[in-house]
């Protein structure tokens, strides 16, 4: 039997932070605010598990090109609306001071579930991320490119960091956020199945004792979706800059299309024991692009420039059957100006060495977030 080809449709998910215009800090979204975002983006924007967060989706999209222009119009949106209330969206993990504790929790049932089930654990996620998905139809597949495109998500991961401080401390992690999201159960690099089959008997275990009522409830670094016939990457941080997010969902997309190829090739990406992955997501956490990541074929730590060259070469010409070639190649600005995580760091030392004390240098970290949110839009 031909398998027939996957849509490589992609759908892009981003959590957005509000703050106040004048302190800088976290403000909780009036329920007019929201009103307003629902009236003008028809059902791709919603509120998150804190009153401060806002989420925004595309719609289903047939090319990069394609969720670029939604999501610009659903970031265009976000900011002039909340502008309008004296807020400021950011797309940045983590804020740089605010306290976890002084958050309100969005009144839904799903949320009030979630702070009962998770406790402690769940007051802490003053956290932002951003999910790409990645049409693909056949379930079996689906399955079989889980298990190899885990070797990857330390790579989007170090692309995309943009959380180091954390309550006014800088962490010296590029990405706490996965520090606070790993609290919770379900998460980090997804199991190996060995078929669609296995993995829907191991949901349906812990769904049938009532623990979890869907699969929603997993929340592992890459996922089949639970909504739609799509994998669903959720490693990344989410990026102040559109062009930052669109270069890190052309690698995804033209990822998938790329191992499709070798299947169809009978062949396969190696698939690596979950303890050397985990170890290259460390270090994407720790160190961002800064220090490598193990090149497990080599034997050695290699500059993540270098690893970056190399996967745009292998991706190039999927990415131009995709028509994302650009966007692609657009990586190599990330690697040239650094990841959001540096730049805030850079900002604050900046801020430091001028005469700013601490508040004040924070302060100026999240002004910086503010300006970038609104570039590339």
């Amino acid at each position: 039997m031909v398998l027939k080809s996957p849509s490589f449709t992609l759908g892009i998910e981003e959590e957005y932070l509000l703050v106040d215009l004048e302190t800088m800090d976290l403000a909780a979204a009036p329920d007019q605010l929201m009103d307003d975002c629902l009236a003008q983006l028809q059902g791709k924007v919603s509120p998150e598990f804190l009153q401060c967060q806002i989420e925004v989706g595309t719609g289903v999209c047939r090319t990069v090109a394609e969720a670029r222009e939604d999501l610009c119009h659903l970031r265009r949106t976000i900011a002039r609306v909340s502008k309008d209330y004296g807020l400021a969206p950011l797309a940045a993990s983590t804020h740089p001071f605010a306290k976890w504790q002084e958050q309100s929790f969005t009144d839904k049932e799903r949320y009030r579930s979630l702070e009962r089930d998770l406790a402690g654990v769940a007051r802490r996620m003053l956290i932002c991320g951003m999910h790409v998905h990645v049409g693909i139809d056949d379930d079996d597949l689906r399955v079989d490119l889980l298990n190899q495109v885990s070797y990857f998500l330390p790579h989007l991961l170090a692309l995309s960091t943009s959380s180091p401080f954390w309550e006014g401390r800088d962490t010296g992690l590029h990405s706490y956020r996965l520090t606070v999201f790993d609290n919770l159960p379900r998460t980090g690099v997804p199991p190996n199945f060995n078929s669609f089959a296995e993995y829907q008997r191991s949901v349906r275990t812990i769904i049938e004792t009532g623990i979890i009522e869907d699969a929603s409830k997993i929340w592992w670094d890459l996922r089949p979706s639970a909504r739609f016939p799509t994998l669903e990457s959720r490693i990344c941080d989410v990026s102040p800059r559109l062009d930052d997010t669109i270069a890190i969902a052309a690698i995804i997309q033209s990822l998938f299309k790329m191992l499709y190829g070798l299947r169809s090739n009978n062949q396969r990406w190696r698939e690596y024991d979950r303890f050397l992955i985990g170890e290259n997501r460390w270090r994407a956490q720790r160190y961002g692009m800064s220090e490598g990541l193990i090149d497990f074929g080599r034997g050695e730590v290699v500059p993540f420039a270098e690893q970056m060259e190399e996967l745009i070469g292998l991706l190039t010409p999927d990415a131009e059957e995709l028509d994302c070639l650009d966007e692609l190649c657009s990586v190599r600005a990330i690697l040239e100006r650094g990841t959001s995580a540096d730049r805030q760091v850079a900002v604050y030392n900046a801020a430091i060495t001028n005469g700013a004390d601490t508040d004040q240098a924070l302060k100026e970290v999240v002004r910086s977030l503010v300006s970038e949110f609104a570039m590339d839009i």
